[in-house]
């Protein structure tokens, strides 16, 4: 059996560990590093471009990260701290574009303003309290706010457009939004590893064995299509890799993972791939969650550039699955079992059984029953126009709380050993949007010599707001934010799409 060694290994080739093996390149070059991934491409899962939205999270239309308070306030500080993440995404991605190490911001991202959009006079009053609280930080300037048709109609012409509607309704716009292809970054980073030497890229690998080895970890590799097996030993190894990243804990008997648990959530989207009325659209608008719906199933239209096409995207509608993976097996739920995250699975399947039945009726809800939500936001459509498209799967952590109940989390969290020697990224949203914050966060838990010394300096240069904070510095903030959105040509999407929109007039 072939053998060899790594400094640091990779598991799952997403953007959580491309993001990793990027800063690392830019910190030490010395480092050898190694990645594998099951597909045959990079990006094949949750990173791909139709497995998630794309919106870029950066709080500006996701109402469900601004919760409303008992007395009438809104709470924007998980928008704030989301927001500054996403700004940390932006910088590295400026620098690696300015290095040469990306090609041009067209091929990941676009310019597409961020809207939020309600109906009834209660919801109208929510999102006027909101505007007004995010608007007052220099972090959300810009924002504007609306409840007037004329301005509704010019916003949102497939919504609004020239039908007079008597319900109230109205609408928050930031400019500078983005869509981001996270599966196109994904593979552009990989091949600028791989052309570079900087990452050996193995596909079609799959860890069968990760057990302790000295002061390092023993991982045995199968290849799909040969059978053959290699060892290799790595004094360091991240696992980013999406649903499996749980069962990948469990087989290496992890301790910091003990009473973790999955709660798998398939999704599906209505496409449209006509080109003329996406450019037309031109937004990413979020509304509210229906009562029970988790917030993955936030409803939103997006307009979307996957391989250079502008395409509508609807959704996503939540399912109940038992796969951690789109190409896992209907037995990774049970196989994720136990004794030490039984209690808290149990705890959360009776304390969330509405959740659950929600997402069972969902899963089995006809697309004539999607087209009816669709029609909330469109209300003339062509139904043979929209498709149903699989999404990717998302898998919620449970964990014991404080009390030893299981509680069901929506979010990220890094999870690592007490000795440094291997982390795991666990949860979804706001996922790929704050990778690079997430991948520092495992480099100062980790690998804490790269944030130290001349490696700082490097760090600062790549990311000039990292150890300062953009929530507090506004000069700051204001000067990264006008290079970030000129090297990415973001912030003029308005005449972007004008002039795209003329190509197809």
């Amino acid at each position: 059996m072939a053998s060899f060694d790594t400094d640091v290994l990779l598991i799952g080739g997403g953007v959580m560990s491309i993001t990793l093996a990027s800063l690392i390149s830019q910190l030490d070059s010395s480092r050898s590093m190694t990645l594998v991934e099951q597909g045959r491409q990079l990006a094949g899962e949750s990173s791909d471009a139709w497995n998630n939205a794309g919106t870029g999270h950066a709080g500006y239309c996701e109402l469900n990260y601004t919760p409303a308070q008992g007395d009438g306030s809104v709470a924007i500080d998980r928008a704030l701290a989301i927001n500054e993440r996403f700004e940390i995404s932006l910088q590295f991605w400026s620098s690696l574009v300015e290095k040469g190490l990306l090609p041009g911001p067209d091929d990941f991202i676009r310019s597409v303003p961020h809207l939020s959009w309600v109906q009834g006079q209660d919801d109208c009053r929510f999102l006027r309290a909101r505007h007004r609280a995010l608007q007052a930080h220099p972090l959300f300037q810009g924002m504007e706010f609306t409840d007037q048709d004329s301005t509704l109609s010019e916003w949102l012409p497939l919504i609004h457009g020239a039908q007079q509607t008597f319900t109230p309704s109205a609408a928050t716009r930031v400019p500078h939004g983005s869509d981001v292809n996270f599966g196109s970054l994904t593979r552009l980073l990989g091949r600028s590893l791989t052309q570079s030497g900087a990452c050996d890229i193995r596909l079609q690998r799959r860890v069968t064995g990760l057990e302790r080895h000295n002061r390092g970890w023993r991982v045995t590799l199968a290849n799909h299509e040969s059978g053959e097996q290699q060892v290799l030993k790595a004094r360091f190894v991240f696992i980013g890799a999406g649903g499996a990243a749980l069962p990948l804990l469990q087989k290496a008997g992890v301790q910091e993972a003990r009473g973790y648990g999955g709660f798998p959530v398939s999704g599906l989207w209505l496409a449209c791939n006509d080109q003329s009325l996406a450019l037309q659209h031109n937004a990413k608008v979020y509304s509210q969650a229906p009562v029970g719906a988790p917030p993955m199933s936030v409803p939103h239209l997006d307009t979307r550039f996957i391989n250079g096409k502008a395409a509508l995207l609807f959704g996503p509608f939540a399912g109940f699955t038992t796969r951690f993976l789109k190409e896992g097996g209907v037995m990774d739920l049970v196989r994720s079992v136990r004794h030490h995250n039984l209690k808290p699975l149990l705890d959360v399947a009776i304390h969330n059984w509405p959740l659950t039945r929600y997402l069972i009726k969902e899963s089995l809800s006809p697309k004539s029953s999607r087209l009816e939500q669709l029609q909330r936001f469109i209300p003339d459509i062509d139904p043979d126009a929209w498709k149903l498209v699989r999404a990717g799967q998302r898998v919620q952590i449970i964990k014991p709380d404080s009390q030893g109940r299981g509680s069901l989390e929506f979010g990220t969290e890094v999870l690592s050993t007490s000795d440094g020697s291997l982390a795991a990224l666990l949860g979804a949203s706001p996922g790929a949007s704050t990778c690079v914050a997430a991948m520092l966060d495992v480099i100062e838990r980790c690998l804490p010599e790269l944030v130290q010394g001349a490696s700082l300096q490097t760090l600062q240069a790549l990311i000039p707001s990292y150890g300062q904070s953009l929530q507090q510095d506004h000069q700051l903030l204001a000067d990264i934010r006008k290079h970030t959105l000129s090297t990415l040509a973001l912030g003029n999407g308005m005449e972007n799409t004008q002039t795209e929109r003329s190509l197809y007039a």
